[in-house]
C-alpha cells in the first residue's frame, strides 16, 4: 500500500534541483545540481531489473528474513545486499532501498557535484555543504522535532530509517523510528532493520543502542519509541527550530 511521503515537504534548501523518479515500487526523491531525471530513471531501472531478474532465479532472496548465500557471479548490487544482510542477520531485501539509493547516487555523481537521494526513508548523501536531516517518527511527540547535523567533510554517507509504526515495510519491532548513520547506505539500511526489530518497548532502547555500538560498523544511531529517545555515536542532534 502506498503511503504519502509528506516528510519530503520538509526540504528547505533550494540550491539544488529537486524531482521524483518512479520505477514500479521504487519512488526516489532526488536532489542534484541539475535536472538528471532521465539518467536517474535509467539507472534505477537498470538496478531494479538486476534485482528482479535475480529474484526470478532465486526466490528466497526476496522471501528470506535471514541472510542467504549468493555466488560470485551474481550482480554486484546483489552481492552487496547479501553482505550487508549477513552483517546484521537479516534478509537481503532489508538493504534493497539503501542499495538502489546508493547505486543510483554514485552514478549521478558523475554528472553532479552534489547528490541526495531519498528512497522510502533511506538516504544517500554526497554534499559540498553542511546538511541537517530531520527525523520523521510518525505519531511520536518527537516527530519532526530533532535533526542530525552533518558536516560537509563527513560525506558521502548513508542515513537510513526503519519503523515498526510507519510505512508498509515489515518489521518485528515497534519503534517509531530507528535512524542509522553509516558510510554505506546498504549497511545503514540493514542495520536500521535489525535494530528496529529489537525495539518493542522503550525499555529496549538501551539494549539496542549497545548493540549498535558493539557492531563497530556504524557512525551513530537515534532510536525513538513513543516519547522516549536514545542516541549513540558521532552525531550532533539539534532541535529543528534551532538548526543552522
Amino acid at each position: 500500500m502506498y503511503q504519502a511521503r509528506t516528510y519530503r515537504n520538509w526540504t528547505h534548501d533550494r540550491n539544488l534541483s529537486s524531482y521524483s523518479v518512479i520505477v514500479k515500487e521504487t519512488d526516489l526523491y532526488i536532489r542534484t545540481s541539475g535536472d538528471l531525471r532521465d539518467k536517474a530513471f535509467n539507472s534505477a531501472e537498470k538496478y531494479r531489473n538486476q534485482i528482479e531478474n535475480y529474484i526470478q532465479l532465486f526466490p528466497d532472496f526476496a522471501k528470506s528474513f535471514k541472510p542467504v548465500f549468493v555466488d560470485n557471479g551474481s550482480p554486484q548490487i546483489i552481492k552487496d545486499m547479501a553482505e550487508a544482510a549477513e552483517l546484521f542477520n537479516v534478509g537481503p531485501m532489508a538493504a534493497v532501498a539503501g542499495a538502489i539509493a546508493e547505486y543510483v547516487g554514485k552514478e549521478l555523481l558523475k554528472s553532479s557535484e552534489e547528490v541526495i537521494i531519498e528512497n522510502g526513508g533511506d538516504i544517500f548523501v554526497s554534499s559540498k555543504k553542511n546538511r541537517t536531516v530531520a527525523i520523521y517518527a510518525g505519531n511520536s511527540a518527537l516527530n519532526g522535532k530533532y535533526g542530525i547535523d552533518i558536516s560537509a567533510e563527513d560525506f558521502p554517507l548513508g542515513i537510513c530509517t526503519s519503523s515498526g509504526t510507519v510505512g508498509h515495510s515489515f518489521s518485528f519491532g515497534k519503534a517509531d523510528a530507528v535512524v542509522i548513520v553509516a558510510v554505506s547506505t546498504l549497511i545503514a539500511d540493514a542495520a536500521a532493520t535489525a535494530i528496529c526489530n529489537m525495539v518493542k518497548n522503550k525499555s529496549d532502547i538501551i539494549t539496542a543502542l549497545n548493540y549498535a555500538k558493539n557492531t563497530g560498523m556504524l557512525k551513530g544511531v537515534v532510536i525513538i519509541k513513543d516519547n522516549d529517545m536514545g542516541v549513540w555515536g558521532e552525531l550532533r542532534l539539534c532541535e529543528i527550530s534551532r538548526c543552522e
